[in-house]
Parts: structure tokens; C-alpha cells; sequence
């Protein structure tokens, strides 16, 4: 059964198709014969306790030259939709959680949202994965300039991150006695230099396999695909990330890997989260990404999968049991 399927993403115009997880699923989904329906975050909007937003027929194609068509946006009720993909990447700041209120409306009207709005606002990507504990390396999550240096001086060597970043942005290795410690967390806690109330800042101690990769694993409805994407840091740089000029390559899951998921994949299930990446370095999480997780792509390439397929077939097999109920 055909079903119309919106997605919010960040500017379409403006991605990498070979690399864009997002690109996938429209791929999958017009293949399917669903209906494809584009908005951006101007686009959405409140009428007496109702979600609209402002969609245009959207057709996408594998054309590096030319990879989608628009049709006339016009404001409709989000609840004429069965399926709203749920994608603009980070920050996640007070528009990003307002956008999910909005979302959380639709939900309540019947549409399906990936991945829930309700978890999107409570799963910190950073934060989050510290209800799993036992799988991380030693953490600190803290405002407080010396808690973070005795951390530092404590394990010799951490790495420091906002909560709000992505690809790698604002992240940094740091050695005990390094005399641009108290720069970086100047930096971090005022999240820049013009803010006056500190913020969060983890430390997290420096796991050296990340030269092995930085590896994703993307569980699917709380069954991980099953190789990862390990994303393995070039040069000079110690960030794996892709967008910090990483090398990805495809590797089987290992035994602790699938061991790591067994611990987090029952509570994605439960909270909603059908599409997620966890980042593992060695043996350790280091964060569960349930925004806009990426890397499907990459991996379909390199093992002959089709991801967006498995989530599909989720994502249908929901929306028509909603429908019959």
C-alpha cells in the first residue's frame, strides 16, 4: 500500500548523495511507490493545536547532475501524512526540541514519526549513553573547571566535547599538563566566547584504538546491522569522523560489539528510536546518535545491503498496523 511519506531535512540542494544516509530512504521509499513530501525547520507550524508545515512533492533520483525535482509547497495538515522521517541533523538547540513538540502533535494525530520525537527531546547524543555506563570508558560529565582538570590529570590523557556538536566539531585531545588545558575548557564551558553561564562539558578518557577506528554500528528497530563502519583518523588528526576527513571502512561486528548492543537495543525498541548509530571506539561506547545517524551508504556499498530496505520494512509494517487500528 502507497503511503505519503514527508522527511525534514536540512537543505536537500546542499547534500552529498554518495555519503547521505537521508538520500537512501527517499531512494527506498519512492522505489517502494510511497509518496514523497519535502520540508525544511522554516517550514513548520502550529494552528489551534494542530501540526502543519509546509510540504512540497519532492521526487529524488541517483544523479550526482541533478538528484531531485520539487513541486509547489503548499501548508497542509501534518496529519494528511502517514510517515514523517525525522532528519535534520544537529545542533540540538531550543529550535531543534521545539520542532519535535510540533512533531509530537502529528504523532498524536496518527502519523508515524522516525525516530520519536519524545526521545529525540530526552536522548542526548552525548548524555544518553551514560544510562549504559558498564559499556563506557572511565566519563565525567561536569560545569566545573577543576573537576574536569583532576579528571585530566587523573587518566592522563581525555578527550573533551560539548553535548551539542556533530562530525566531530569542538572536540579535543588533551594531555595532563598540557598548558592550553585551561584554553579548552575556557572555550568549552562558555560554549564560545560571548556566552556568561557555563555549560556541560564531558571528558572521557583516551581510548588508543581509536587509530583502529571509530566504528558505527546502525541498529535497525533493535537489530544492528552487521558489519560496521569503522571511520579511521588520517594523518596528524585523531577524530575518525567523516566529516573530519576520516577513511571509512567496513568491519563484521565483533563479540563485544554485538554484546554492547545487547545492552542498548532493547530500551531504543522501547523508547521509539528505530534508526540509530552507536559510535564504539575499542571496546567502549561513546555515544548513541539518534538525530540523523549516517553511514548507510558507505556500508550498503561496500556489503551489498540495503539499509533504508530494513527500515522500511519497519516503518510500513507500523504505519499499516496504526492504520488498522
Amino acid at each position: 500500500m502507497a503511503l505519503s511519506v514527508a522527511v525534514l531535512m536540512d537543505p536537500i540542494s546542499a547534500i552529498k548523495i554518495a555519503k547521505d544516509t537521508t538520500f537512501a530512504m527517499l531512494l527506498e521509499a519512492q522505489r517502494r511507490g510511497h509518496a514523497l513530501f519535502y520540508m525544511e525547520q522554516g517550514d513548520l507550524a502550529v494552528r489551534d493545536g494542530k501540526a502543519w508545515a509546509r510540504l512540497a512533492p519532492l521526487q529524488v533520483k541517483e544523479d550526482p547532475s541533478g538528484w531531485f525535482s520539487l513541486g509547489e509547497a503548499r501548508w497542509q495538515e501534518l496529519a494528511g501524512m502517514d510517515v514523517v522521517l525525522m532528519r535534520k541533523d544537529p545542533p540540538v538547540d531550543s529550535q531543534f526540541i521545539y520542532d519535535t513538540m510540533v512533531l509530537s502533535l502529528a504523532q498524536r494525530a496518527g502519523v508515524t514519526v522516525v525516530n520519536d520525537p519524545q526521545a529525540l527531546r530526552d536522548c542526548n547524543e552525548k548524555m544518553y549513553a551514560l544510562d549504559f555506563a558498564q559499556c563506557m570508558a572511565p566519563t565525567l560529565l561536569s560545569r566545573d573547571k577543576g573537576d574536569l582538570r583532576r579528571f585530566v590529570a587523573e587518566h592522563g590523557e581525555a578527550v573533551l566535547k560539548p553535548l551539542d556538536g556533530m562530525g566531530g566539531r569542538g572536540i579535543f585531545r588533551v594531555r595532563a599538563g598540557d598548558s592550553n588545558l585551561n584554553s579548552m575548557l575556557e572555550t568549552l564551558l562558555s560554549g564560545g566566547l560571548h556566552s556568561h553561564q557555563a555549560e556541560f562539558v564531558m571528558a572521557q578518557k583516551f581510548i588508543p584504538q581509536i587509530s583502529a577506528g571509530d566504528k558505527r554500528i546502525l541498529i535497525v528497530d533493535g537489530e544492528p546491522v552487521p558489519y560496521a563502519l569503522a571511520r579511521i583518523p588520517q594523518g596528524d588528526e585523531f577524530r575518525g569522523n567523516l566529516a573530519a576527513g576520516g577513511r571509512g571502512e567496513g568491519v563484521p561486528l565483533s563479540d563485544r560489539d554485538r554484546w554492547i548492543v545487547s545492552q542498548v537495543a532493547p530500551e531504543l525498541r522501547q523508547r521509539g528510536l528505530l534508526f540509530v548509530g552507536l559510535d564504539v571506539i575499542g571496546d567502549y561506547l561513546t555515544e548513541i546518535n539518534v538525530t540523523s545517524p549516517t553511514c548507510a551508504r558507505e556500508l550498503d556499498k561496500q556489503f551489498g545491503l540495503n539499509i533504508a530496505g530494513q527500515l522500511f520494512d519497519v516503518i510500513e509494517h507500523i504505519t499499516l498496523g496504526n492504520r488498522a487500528a
